[in-house]
Parts: C-alpha cells; structure tokens; sequence
C-alpha cells in the first residue's frame, strides 16, 4: 500500500540550519519539501507561488515577520496549514505562546531528524504534537473530541491562570491561596490529564477550547 507524501515547509532566517533541515526532510520517502523561506513575509510570497503544504515547520524568533505573527497568519488565512514550531530552549512561555497564535504543537531544534520525521507525521495525522511532554491521552482526547476530564471548578480556574503569562506565584496571589496549594492543582492535573508540564496543560485547555484568547 503506497503511503500520503506529506509536504513540508520550513521558514528560519538561519540558512545552513534551514537548508540542513530541508536537505535531511528530502532523505525520507513520506516528504516532500515545497519550499523554504526566511521569515514570515517570504512565505506567505511562496504560498502565493507554490502549492500550500500539509505542515510548515517554523522557527519562533526571525526579522522582518516572526513565528508568532507567521503563524497568527497562517491560522487566519490558511488554516488547513499546520505548524509546527522549532524552537532552541523549552521555553515555557515562548510555546504557549506560539501555540495561542495557532502552532499545533514544537519540536526541539537539536531533534533527530527521525524525530523530526515522527512529529510531522502526528501533527499531519492527529492534528497536535508536543514531544515527550505530552502523552497519547492527549493526542487521543484532540482526535476524538474526549475532552470528559473530572476536572475541578478550582483546577478549572487554575488551568484558565496557566493560559497567562503569569508565574506560579502570581496564580497563587490571584486564587488567594497558598503556592503549595497551586502546586497541589497542578499535580492533580498532570495526574488526571496524563501530562507533565505545563505547556502540555495549556494546549490542552486551547485544543478543548475551554477559553477563549
């Protein structure tokens, strides 16, 4: 049975990590790389040029138009494209972020081009992907609309806060309780919810559309 070739993008203002990315992607049979480009306003130029891919792989910080507003673009105008965003650190916040502006999920710069090849075909597949910080229950609860979690009226608000940008200790200041007590919702979450970090709480919050942003 012949497998769907998936075609990819990849858009990062560094050009030997793009064109390296772009040339281990082609090594694989199931891709196929449409075009590259260096920021935002490149490719939204090569989407007029060329067929839009499945997934476009996107770097967070680049000039000119950056991942966040490609990405707030893409959801907008083209949101059958799905993105995948690259990122150097596990940056908490920078994630969420990218995810609010419509990312469905990010891999690690320093990935394994295997890897790589593994979270392109689950975002195109499922429609999300968050590396090992995230387990199947969540890949499952998006695909099939699961979203029945016996969650709290107090870990409701306490996943409502995660979706900010403040810290642990803001969140305890605006439920008025301890921070032990927050850390006490938390890992009532990440138990009920089978996840293990907090960008993992926030897309699942935004794939459950439980608020709005």
């Amino acid at each position: 049975m012949e497998t769907e070739t998936i075609q990819i993008a990849i858009v990062d203002d560094h050009t030997l990590f793009r064109n390296g990315v772009a040339s281990l992607m082609r090594e694989f049979d199931d891709l196929q790389v449409v075009f590259e480009a260096e920021n935002g306003v490149q490719m939204q130029e090569a989407l007029a040029k060329y067929s839009a891919p499945d997934v476009i792989l996107m770097d967070i910080n680049m000039p000119v138009m950056d991942g966040y507003e490609a990405t707030a673009w893409l959801k907008k105008n083209r949101p059958d494209v799905k993105v995948l965003a690259l990122s150097m650190f596990e940056d908490d916040q920078a994630v969420i972020k990218m995810i609010k502006c419509g990312a469905c999920g990010y891999v690690l710069k320093e990935s394994k081009p295997r890897d790589l090849l593994e979270a392109i075909k689950t975002i195109h597949a499922k429609g999300v992907y968050i590396n090992d910080m995230v387990s199947g229950k969540l890949v499952r609860s998006v695909a099939d609309g699961d979203n029945g979690a016996d969650i709290s009226k107090k870990e409701m608000e306490f996943l409502k806060y995660c979706c900010s940008e403040l810290t642990y200790k803001e969140i305890a200041d605006k439920m008025f309780v301890s921070p032990r007590t927050v850390d006490n919702y938390r890992e009532a979450l990440f138990l009920k919810l089978n996840l293990k970090s907090r960008t993992g709480l926030v897309l699942y919050a935004i794939q459950n559309q439980y608020f709005k942003f």
